[in-house]
């Protein structure tokens, strides 16, 4: 599933929690239940990585995530479970992996898309062994889409919003599509001008 509104390749900050804080509410997901795995890639937020510095791996983390750039969207999120692993990346920097029952968070220290099916396996997922993965991205890499069995773009809110009747536009002469309802389909063909 893309989390379309915070895609980081797009102009995304990378922190935007709308989606995680969604996922956490659903009990389903967060209960102790191990047979469903959901990994969320990823909040980037250097201080939450920081904080889990004196943590063991397999120990109970409390932490809270996320919003530090951009908070217009959802303030952060606490994310209290096991600290399912540490690891190093060339481009996100320090990595940690919380798990919450079926949810495998990953908290990075700086902004990175999860394109490959790749850099999951490198933070200690494996994506085929995954149920659902939900990513910062608009539209699927070649290797992603290579193991997906479907695959959803959600229509999320945040910095790089697709949803674009939720965009707010004002200054722009009306009617136009798709902002407004027309009685027959808008004639939508190319003007030169000159």
């Amino acid at each position: 599933m893309s989390d379309s509104g915070d895609n980081p390749g797009a102009g995304g900050s990378g922190d935007v929690t709308w989606t995680l804080h969604e996922l956490l509410r659903d009990q389903r997901l967060t209960g102790a239940d191990d047979d469903l795995t959901v990994a969320v890639a990823s909040i980037f937020d250097a201080s939450a990585v920081a904080s889990l510095d004196g943590a063991e791996v397999g120990s109970s983390v409390d932490v809270e995530a996320g919003a530090r750039v951009d908070d217009r969207v959802s303030g952060p999120v606490r994310i209290a479970g096991v600290l399912r692993g540490r690891y190093d990346d060339p481009v996100a920097g320090r990595v940690v992996v919380i798990g919450v029952g079926a949810l495998r968070v990953i908290v990075t220290e700086r902004r990175k898309a999860f394109h490959a099916a790749d850099h999951f396996r490198a933070v200690g997922i494996d994506p085929l062994a995954t149920d659902i993965i939900v990513t910062k991205i608009g539209y699927l890499e070649p290797t992603l889409y290579d193991i997906a069995a479907g695959w959803t773009l959600a229509l999320t809110p945040g910095p790089v919003d697709q949803d674009l009747g939720r965009l707010g536009h004002r200054r722009i002469e009306r009617p136009m599509f798709p902002f407004d309802a027309f009685d027959a389909a808008p004639d939508l063909s190319a003007t030169v001008l000159r």
